[in-house]
């Protein structure tokens, strides 16, 4: 199950980017890594440069004109 399932999930995520792109969201936004449960310091090593590049691009366009409670809801 385990190759199946990376698999499964590689085929969605590429669903999903086209999705994003059909919704004129930058696909960039979106990201798939398969990180063991032993690898702590590699998870947050992870989740720190995919923030760090979100931030980069700035806010979410297709959120422009959102007031912060309607971003919130």
């Amino acid at each position: 199950h385990y190759l199946d399932g990376n698999a499964k999930a590689l085929n969605r995520a590429e669903a999903i980017r086209i999705v994003l792109e059909d919704l004129a969201i930058d696909p960039d936004r979106f990201a798939i890594e398969w990180v063991s449960s032993a690898e702590a310091p590699r998870f947050a090593e992870v989740v720190t440069r995919f923030t760090d590049k979100i931030r980069t691009m700035g806010p979410n366009p297709a959120r422009a004109g959102q007031t912060a409670a309607e971003n919130a809801a």
